[in-house]
């Protein structure tokens, strides 16, 4: 009893640090390379339990409410899954990337492609915003992913590199229903009340499954950051303006909406699922590609922290941890 009294206090301490703890975790897993190697196998565990953990976090009224309503989600679909991945892929033709460097060239094509991450809801509740918006937007544009990252891949990189889309949709499928089923069931059981009281050990639990990506990614990285700093210093810039460019243009896009919608749903259009992309290749990419997605990583977990102030303030002065 004792040892579960500690460990319920340590996740809520967790659950209170939220975006601190994530920025921490990026370091931590670049320092601990073995925990990386441990925990990479259980990728796919975690990626189910974050979904789990966001169906478990959103009120079922609040998601009810967007459902009522789709058209923004609609919208916020088309834009983040085609009219962003359109930009991004033929701007890179323009700027001649492909021939410049093909591995980075592909890297940035997977990248604009993929659906929004998967703990994008759990990232949106950690800063307070609307975490039931980023969900349901999260379900349509992986609901279409299937269709639309093939697509491009074609387009842009062209017949070297498959994509299944039958095989990917099916994936996406199961996991989001299974999540969403398996939610239900512990809200059942629990009841909305000892939920609602378990908020910071929940947000705990999801400091924890966030770090199983970090650890995972991270943790074969610090070699080739002492080998090639400027290389890696240069990626990781990169990383920032491609995630900081297409949240401040979704924001822009979607102000109508309301500043707090908007920042929720540039935060999901600006993080993309690139793990789920090398699953779909099969892991079949070139060492630069790899190297880009590690790194990328960076501003997924840092940014939160960082942006945290502004969040406060399209939450009128509220945030998470």
């Amino acid at each position: 009893m004792i040892f579960l009294d500690a460990l319920a206090a340590a996740l809520a301490w967790l659950g209170r640090q939220g975006t601190r703890a994530l920025a921490a975790m990026v370091f931590i897993g670049i320092a601990l390379p073995p925990l990386g190697a441990l925990l990479k196998p259980f990728v796919t565990e975690a990626v189910f339990a974050l979904l789990v953990l966001a169906f478990l976090l959103v009120e079922p009224a609040a998601l009810r409410v967007h459902v009522a309503r789709p058209a923004l989600v609609i919208i916020v679909a088309f834009w983040t899954m085609v009219a962003l991945p359109a930009m991004l892929g033929w701007g890179y033709l323009w700027l001649g990337v492909d021939q410049r460097s093909p591995d980075l060239f592909l890297a940035l094509v997977l990248q604009a492609a993929a659906s929004p991450l998967m703990s994008s809801p759990a990232i949106a509740a950690l800063l307070g915003l609307d975490a039931a918006l980023v969900l349901f937007g999260l379900i349509a544009c992986t609901s279409v992913v299937s269709l639309t990252a093939p697509l491009f891949a074609r387009q842009l990189v062209g017949e070297t590199l498959t994509l299944s889309p039958l095989a990917l949709g099916l994936k996406l499928f199961l996991m989001l229903v299974g999540a969403a089923l398996l939610a239900a069931a512990i809200r059942k059981f629990a009841g909305h009340a000892r939920i609602t009281r378990q908020r910071e050990r929940i947000d705990g639990l999801n400091v924890i499954v966030l770090f199983v990506f970090i650890a995972a990614l991270m943790g074969d990285i610090a070699v080739t950051i002492y080998a090639e700093p400027m290389l890696v210093g240069a990626l990781i810039l990169l990383s920032f303006v491609l995630t900081l460019g297409p949240l401040a243009l979704t924001v822009f896009v979607f102000a109508r909406a309301g500043l707090r919608q908007a920042f929720a749903l540039g935060l999901m259009a600006s993080q993309r699922n690139m793990g789920l992309m090398l699953a779909a290749a099969g892991g079949a990419v070139p060492d630069l590609t790899w190297l880009y997605f590690a790194l990328a990583q960076f501003p997924i977990y840092l940014l939160p922290q960082m942006l945290k102030p502004l969040a406060r303030v399209v939450n009128g002065g509220r945030t998470g941890a």
